[in-house]
């Protein structure tokens, strides 16, 4: 645990207490700090109980005697209407900041304190539409084979205050001494940059944009905005540019004179970029062309998507100073994550992947993208904003579509006379489907593909509930044979209740 000496002394009221909220409360009361600790959620409240944390209404606290609120990512800012609490802490002109803004508030506080100097701890903060979970995990695992002290959380797997702090002596990362010092590999939601007004990382990673949470946010550009600041507020911006909205912010940030590395999952003039499955940088537009690893046969990062995430973790690794060893190393030995394109099984020639973290159409369609036909698609679920509409270019991949969930008649209108589907209900029912029609595919691989496009929340509590229902459908196959699950454990790209699923 990171304890916040910030606020010693001082009040903080903490609104949310799901995993990332308890451990700010924690955080806090270990560095001196006294909390007001509230959910809207009474069993949430219960569950508190014998933890230490005190509990606090917070309708009816004395707001002039707080110093902070600590908002749950989950609780609305500012769209569609501020969370009440932020109302009150408002009108009492009291800060509202988020978790990570605590880490970021105690680094720069620590700064030459306790033998540490302010880099000893470098951070490395990563957000986008899509592929945040991903290129989050594969920084840190490329940094770990490296041999560098690792920690990774924020929107991934762990709340950023339950990491450790560096160790008291620990020296700052050098390109000269690729083995010392402490990394912090931090993924970022909108959500959690709204809410860290001083962040400031050392190296910050925008893989790209699309429009999503736009109810949360207000518009696209203010979405786009908040994207934008992490990597304006970075040291080094590696920023992806096979979208129009990052590739602005990477000309924005270039004519600023800004230290900005553009990377791409096809072919650009200049930055770090994959051509013919191999990744290449050329530092700067007139510089020399290297060729750094070759991803060609990794079942963990194919399609142009996972191509972009390696070419931004090549970038960090180059900004790192790591060899070209540690990096093919890295990249050769991914595992991937759980529900993002994970091959789970075969059933002869038929392939089964779990791509459940597709909440949205455009994340769907990169998964669409990646095999060049054969697909049996299952999608559907509580539906996003502007449907499927947008993958009309992927139908010809697509042999047939089994659609589940609240979405399926919406998803059916719009496959009517370009897809063939069927209403299947349920991924019980569409996983069978789905296999008995691959069987008589004609394709070298048919591929039985979950990439919802959808929410889970009509028939699942979560995008990875409904991953494990399909892994469990598809174990009950007969002449199935799963695959040895290497997947990075216990990571999921959200933080229960504290953050909403597939937070942009």
């Amino acid at each position: 645990m990171i304890p916040i000496t910030t606020f010693a002394g001082q009040i903080v009221a903490v609104f949310g207490l799901g995993r990332s909220g308890k451990s700010t409360a924690k955080a806090l009361l270990a560095g001196g700090g006294e909390v007001y600790a509230w959910d809207d959620n009474a069993a949430l409240r219960e569950a508190l109980s014998g933890e230490g944390i005190p509990l606090v209404d917070l309708a009816n606290a004395d707001w002039s005697q707080i110093a902070a609120l600590v908002l749950a990512p989950g609780a609305p800012l500012t769209h569609p209407k501020p969370h009440w609490t932020v109302e009150l802490a408002t009108a009492a002109n009291v800060p509202v900041l988020g978790d990570i803004e605590l880490f970021f508030l105690e680094r720069h506080r620590l700064a030459g304190k306790n033998g540490c100097q302010d880099d000893a701890a470098q951070v490395i903060a990563i957000t986008g539409t899509n592929g945040k979970s991903t290129t989050t995990a594969l920084i840190a695992h490329v940094l770990e084979v490296a041999g560098l002290d690792v920690q990774m959380g924020g929107n991934i797997g762990v709340p950023i205050l339950e990491l450790e702090p560096p160790e008291p002596g620990s020296k700052p990362r050098s390109n000269s001494d690729s083995k010392t010092g402490c990394v912090y590999v931090i993924e970022m939601s909108s959500y959690q940059i709204d809410l860290t007004p001083s962040l400031q990382p050392d190296i910050g990673v925008l893989l790209n944009l699309s429009p999503d949470h736009l109810d949360r946010h207000g518009s696209m550009a203010n979405y786009f905005a908040i994207k934008a600041r992490l990597v304006e507020a970075s040291g080094h911006a590696i920023v992806g540019v096979d979208d129009e909205g990052s590739r602005e912010i990477a000309h924005s940030l270039s004519r600023k004179g800004a230290s900005c590395l553009p990377i791409s999952g096809g072919e650009i003039d200049w930055g770090c970029f994959v051509t013919d499955h191999t990744v290449r940088l050329r530092e700067t537009p007139a510089g020399e062309l290297c060729e750094l690893a070759s991803i060609a046969g990794s079942a963990t990062l194919r399609g142009r998507h996972n191509a972009q995430n390696a070419a931004a973790t090549a970038a960090v690794a180059f900004r790192l100073g790591l060899s070209m060893d540690d990096l093919i190393k890295g990249l050769g030995s991914f595992p991937g994550l759980e529900h993002r394109m994970e091959e789970i099984g075969r059933v002869g020639r038929i392939l089964f992947v779990n791509d459940s973290k597709a909440t949205n159409a455009d994340s769907a369609e990169k998964a669409l993208e990646s095999f060049s036909g054969g697909i049996f698609w299952i999608a559907g679920g509580l539906a996003k904003e502007g449907g499927i509409a947008e993958l009309a270019a992927q139908f010809g991949r697509i042999e047939k579509a089994y659609l589940v969930g609240e979405a399926a008649d919406n998803f059916a209108k719009t496959l009517e006379g370009h897809v063939a589907f069927v209403m299947s209900g349920s991924v019980e029912c569409a996983v069978a489907q789905a296999t008995a029609d691959a069987k008589l595919s004609d394709a070298r691989q048919p591929v039985v593909l979950l990439s919802p496009a959808c929410a889970s929340f009509d028939q699942f509590r979560s995008f990875e509930a409904r991953g494990d229902a399909f892994r469990a459908c598809v174990a009950g196959l007969d002449g199935v044979e799963m695959r040895n699950s290497g997947v990075i454990p216990g990571v999921t790209g959200g933080l229960t209740r504290d953050v909403a699923e597939g937070a942009a």
